[in-house]
């Protein structure tokens, strides 16, 4: 169990990744608006270098669920939506290497799960597929970077997942802030 010592947003104690998700079909507005806050994470320059392929329909969902491992897809096949994020590696004004694309894309996805959170959606992001299969089905321009497939959809049926899974499907306990905060100065 997720002990918090500070009062912080409410969506930030609720949300992780969950695996047991409903085949309920999401409105399009629905993620339309958690594109729109992943929009508004900050962002070097102000580039916003984050781009999203969204699979609503089953054509670009079946490409997309292609790409993923064996283990993910074993329980992203029943999410009705996924979203894979890209990440522009160059500023579109002058040309040069942003090199906080991939961390202001992060940002991004933050802000997606966050507002997923706040309206009762799972949104868990992946690193379990094949990048290159989607650069080459979705003809995705060398200059983006592949970084994460994101399975959205409404909490479901935890006995569809097979026991591994299962064991999983809690929120991960986190690290006290005294084990992630580098102290450099003296007593």
């Amino acid at each position: 169990m997720r002990t918090f010592k500070y009062d912080l947003l409410k969506e930030i104690k609720d949300r992780w990744s969950a695996r047991a998700l409903s085949t309920q079909a999401i409105d399009k507005e629905e993620i339309y608006a958690l594109i729109e806050a992943a929009s508004y994470a900050p962002s070097s320059n102000n580039e916003q270098p984050w781009r999203f392929i969204v699979g609503f329909e089953l054509n670009t969902l079946n490409r997309l669920r292609e790409s993923l491992i064996p283990n993910n897809l074993e329980w992203a096949q029943r999410a009705p939506v996924l979203v894979l994020l890209l990440s522009k590696r160059t500023f579109t004004k002058n040309g040069k290497v942003n090199q906080y694309n991939q961390f202001d894309a992060g940002s991004a996805f933050s802000f997606l799960s966050l507002e997923a959170t706040k309206r009762g959606l799972i949104a868990h992001g992946m690193g379990g597929f094949d990048k290159d299969l989607v650069r080459s089905s979705f003809n995705i321009d060398e200059d983006y970077d592949v970084l994460l497939m994101i399975a959205i959809g409404y909490p479901g049926d935890k006995s569809l997942l097979n026991e591994g899974h299962l064991e999983r499907e809690k929120p991960g306990i986190r690290k006290d802030i005294s084990e992630i905060i580098i102290n450099t100065e003296s007593n």
